[in-house]
């Protein structure tokens, strides 16, 4: 094979060309390699990051899912605790209005029964009256008798 000039100047520009391109192409090319490998890495930590807060959101939500729950119970508990009181407190009320009607009711019968003995009483002062007209064969006033008639109606 023959060795001549071409193939040494061919030689001498290829160095030219892989120097040049050494110097001023490769610089940014590696320059900007470097830089995506950063942002990659920099997007694989956030990617990471966001994943472990995922995981602590997921936990914090869940203790107060169950704090919630706990919540809800107590308020259930006090709900019904309430509407127990309340109940009894209608109870005690119901109690004491019947105790109280059955007061009134043993009043207004002890009222009912005076009047009748007062009704009796003036009856059977008439009856009286009558019967001792009838034996005396005479009319008594009962107007100037009154004092007897009372004392008769005090007896009865």
């Amino acid at each position: 094979m023959d060795i001549n000039a071409t193939l040494i100047l061919q030689m001498i520009a290829f160095a030219v060309f892989v120097w040049v391109t050494m110097k001023l192409a490769l610089p940014p090319i590696s320059k900007a390699m470097k830089d995506r490998e950063v942002r990659i890495a920099d997007g694989l930590a956030a990617a990471e990051k966001g994943s472990k807060a995922l995981q602590d959101a997921s936990t914090k939500s869940d203790e107060a899912l169950k704090a919630a729950r706990v919540q809800a119970q107590e308020i259930v508990g006090a709900a019904n605790k309430q509407a127990t009181q309340i109940v009894e407190q209608a109870r005690q009320d119901a109690e004491s209005e019947k105790t109280r009607i059955v007061a009134s009711g043993h009043a207004e019968v002890q009222r009912e029964i005076a009047q009748a003995k007062d009704a009796l009483r003036r009856q059977v002062s008439e009856l009286a009256v009558a019967g001792a007209s009838k034996i005396l064969h005479r009319e008594i006033d009962a107007k100037t008798h009154a004092d007897v008639l009372n004392e008769l109606a005090a007896q009865v």
